[in-house]
């Protein structure tokens, strides 16, 4: 398959993308900013891929991405019980054109993706597209009608020998938006008995590899949802591909990001930082935070941008985190504490409680979106924590759809759900 990177300008070329394992490697060590240090490590100059250490899973769990077969078979007998949320759930899914058996995928060799959709060639249609795989393959897992599960392999079928890069300034954001979504649809249908050619199967690989992969998997130096977003998709690519290095460097830029995007007071008078980043003093920091200098648990780095876009970076944390789970590999523990507390306090305002003077020059703008479902589940549901306006909001906004991006239908999967591996 032909690929197209970029050179020093950010200007298009097509080129060979490298196959298979990295090549030469470099030693890098992070060094510590404001509290924050990085272990150093064996990267890949050219991919940013680092050597997976012993304590990342050697084997991964299928299907691993998003939901294990744990959740999807409570979700099945809780639909065909009746049981709610789960069917109001169910039925909102499978009344959206997405679960439509004469869904019609669209292809393109090269996305183009600009600011604010300008351009947007290709764009829309391509989440649409990975939405409608994994809304095909949730459909066939709940109902085992294997015309879902057709649809769903020809929806990744028809990109797959098609698409060849991703361009334009957001093209990172584009890359990780679709990047998150197919590995899930892809998941679910390779290990349960859909019928997906092997040949078929080797080529979503190879597309994920080469076009998906180099996109994300260096990261991203702007926004945090930019970069919280790619990382989920290089670590969802990675347990399709049953690849330890990439799935271990993705969770340790991951482990880096999360608390440079949501602030405990255990971090102390500034917001932490990524390390290389280029923001290193107090004001380049606060600056990068929007100017939200005063601090509490819970303030992530664009709740003064927005609550939608901090929205997007709650949600990759969470999925994440959910991912890594299903893997054995348990990060709940280190950031878990950040995910609650950010859940918590974005919920209480999106409710309507007044904002204070010292937050965001006394104004917000609100749209949180569907993105409660997983953290809840994995902290008040199955760790029993403290979450009440995380709750409230969660019941009060089901059953959750998909923001058109990479979120999609979570009260089906999480509401309540007991399960991440038996």
């Amino acid at each position: 398959m032909g690929a197209r990177t970029r050179d020093a300008r950010g200007s298009v070329r097509r080129g060979r993308v490298r196959r298979g394992p990295p090549g030469p490697h470099v030693l890098v060590t992070l060094v510590a900013a404001v509290g924050l240090l990085v272990p150093a490590g064996t990267v890949t100059a050219a991919a940013g891929v680092r050597t997976a250490p012993p304590d990342v899973p050697t084997t991964f769990t299928h299907p691993g991405v998003h939901v294990s077969r744990p959740q999807l078979d409570f979700v099945r007998q809780q639909v065909q019980a009746g049981a709610q949320p789960w069917l109001r759930a169910y039925d909102s899914m499978m009344a959206s054109r997405y679960a439509s058996l004469s869904y019609t995928p669209h292809p393109r060799a090269v996305v183009e993706c600009g600011p604010y959709s300008e351009p947007n060639h290709g764009c829309t249609e391509e989440r649409d597209d990975a939405i409608a795989a994994y809304t095909h393959a949730l459909a066939w897992s709940v109902t085992e009608d294997t015309r879902y599960a057709k649809k769903s392999i020809a929806i990744m079928n028809a990109w797959s020998p098609v698409i060849e890069d991703h361009t334009r300034s957001n093209a990172p954001l584009q890359t990780a938006w679709a990047g998150s979504v197919w590995p899930r649809a892809a998941e679910i249908i390779r290990y349960t008995d859909a019928g997906w050619a092997a040949a078929d199967v080797d080529r979503f690989e190879t597309m994920l590899r080469d076009v998906y992969l180099p996109e994300v998997i260096d990261g991203y130096n702007g926004s945090g949802n930019w970069e919280l977003t790619m990382m989920e998709a290089a670590v969802g690519i990675a347990v399709f591909l049953d690849d330890r290095d990439i799935y271990s460097s993705a969770r340790e830029r991951f482990l880096v990001r999360v608390p440079a995007y949501i602030y405990l007071t255990s971090d102390g008078p500034v917001p932490r930082t990524v390390p290389g980043s280029g923001r290193d003093t107090p004001d380049e920091i606060f600056s990068y935070w929007h100017d939200q200098r005063t601090l509490v648990d819970g303030l992530a780095q664009e709740t003064c941008r927005d609550f939608t876009h901090t929205g997007y970076g709650i949600s990759a944390i969470s999925h994440v985190a959910e991912t890594a789970a299903i893997q054995g590999d348990d990060l709940y523990p280190e950031v878990g504490e950040r995910l609650r507390h950010a859940l918590e306090f974005h919920s209480t305002y999106e409710q309507g409680a007044a904002v204070p003077s010292w937050l965001c020059g006394g104004s917000v703008q609100l749209g949180l979106g569907p993105v409660t479902e997983v953290g809840l589940n994995a902290l008040h549901g199955r760790q029993d924590l403290p979450m009440a306006s995380t709750q409230a909001l969660t019941e009060s906004t089901r059953p959750d759809g998909t923001n058109g991006l990479f979120v999609a239908w979570e009260t089906l999967t999480h509401a309540d759900n007991p399960h991440v591996l038996r």
